[in-house]
């Protein structure tokens, strides 16, 4: 086995005896796979998850024109047909997503968000993989999200397509938006 310094993404290569296969096993210390790291449904009673949305919804007003902000404030994360998940790692709040219920067999994707202070750590991929696992769960044949199209929202379009999003036409109640691109999963 070879090991290198705690503080810097490593490389371990590991021989597996009697079998000649050689597997490379990327670790990094900034990944989110602490044992202290969990998933929770939210009530959104508290102040740090208020936060976090705050300044989710801060940037997409300072991204995005007034009439293609689609994301939800608080009284809309607390409608019946929208539940929100928190990622913690022990008492510090990470990133968040919610899922809105759009018939009984389509949900959309909502608040997906990473604490800038978490960013690249796999908060949202391990957010999103809850969340389509929640989705499938429920009977859900479909997935939907709207994101922009500004280069900001760039992340969150790799994110989806690197997970088998792909791009759609508007949904639900959204209209064509040159500010916004669909996309969609099957389940």
């Amino acid at each position: 086995m070879v090991r290198c310094g705690p503080d810097s993404a490593v490389l371990v290569a590991i021989s597996r005896a009697g079998f000649g296969i050689l597997d490379i096993v990327a670790r990094s210390k900034r990944k989110v796979e602490s044992p202290h790291v969990y998933i929770e449904v939210d009530d959104l009673s508290r102040e740090d998850v208020h936060g976090l949305l705050a300044e989710h919804l801060a940037d997409m007003r300072a991204t995005s024109p007034p009439e293609s902000v689609h994301a939800l404030d608080l009284s809309g994360l607390r409608d019946p047909s929208v539940t929100v998940w928190t990622l913690w790692d022990e008492e510090a709040v990470l990133g968040t997503v919610a899922l809105r219920e759009l018939s009984p067999a389509e949900g959309e994707i909502k608040s997906m968000r990473t604490a800038t202070e978490a960013r690249g750590r796999g908060v949202a991929t391990r957010l999103l993989a809850h969340l389509v696992d929640e989705a499938r769960a429920r009977g859900y044949v479909r997935l939907s999200l709207e994101t922009g199209t500004e280069d900001f929202f760039a992340p969150a379009r790799r994110l989806y397509t690197e997970h088998g999003f792909t791009e759609c036409p508007p949904f639900g109640d959204y209209g064509n938006d040159p500010n916004s691109i669909f996309f969609t999963l099957a389940l």
